[in-house]
């Protein structure tokens, strides 16, 4: 197994299992209601925010891998779709599994020589550092998932 597959397989399991902290998305995400999803907690981000958040850079990273400018914006990475009802929320889950399986894809066909060059430009690091900061960054928000989950089902 060459290093970009094991880079494939750290940021799959982080979505879907299988990864050392026991928890990931779409087992916290699982039993959310769309109620649960848009319910604010004090002044902090809803579910669905997080998971839109989440998945806005992922979809940067896709573009990327698939030869096309980076045009992600940290300033729209909050601004999700309206989720209104059940089915909001549904698709918003179906394009994150959807992107998660496609980005794992795409970084298990890079060749592990391109992980050490430099992704889009030079203030980006390498793509190496893109993409297991990609996975650091997914666990860092599905902790305030699981969190925020736990105030709502606690009120």
């Amino acid at each position: 197994m060459n290093f970009s597959s094991h880079i494939a397989k750290h940021f799959h399991d982080v979505h879907f299992g299988g990864n050392w902290t026991w928890s990931n998305m779409k087992e916290q995400l699982s039993d959310v209601t769309w109620e649960e999803s848009i319910t604010k907690v004090h002044d902090l981000n809803t579910i669905a925010t997080l998971t839109f958040h989440v998945n806005y850079f992922i979809e940067a990273q896709i573009q990327v891998l698939k030869g096309r400018p980076l045009d992600a914006k940290d300033e729209y990475s909050f601004d999700h779709p309206p989720i209104h009802s059940q089915e909001d929320w549904e698709n918003l889950l179906y394009k994150i599994w959807r992107d998660a399986e496609e980005l794992k894809a795409l970084i298990e066909r890079l060749p592990d020589s391109t992980l050490n060059e430099t992704f889009v430009e030079e203030k980006y690091g390498t793509y190496y550092r893109n993409l297991t900061g990609m996975i650091e960054h997914t666990h860092y928000h599905l902790g305030q998932i699981a969190i925020i989950k736990k105030l709502i089902r606690a009120q």
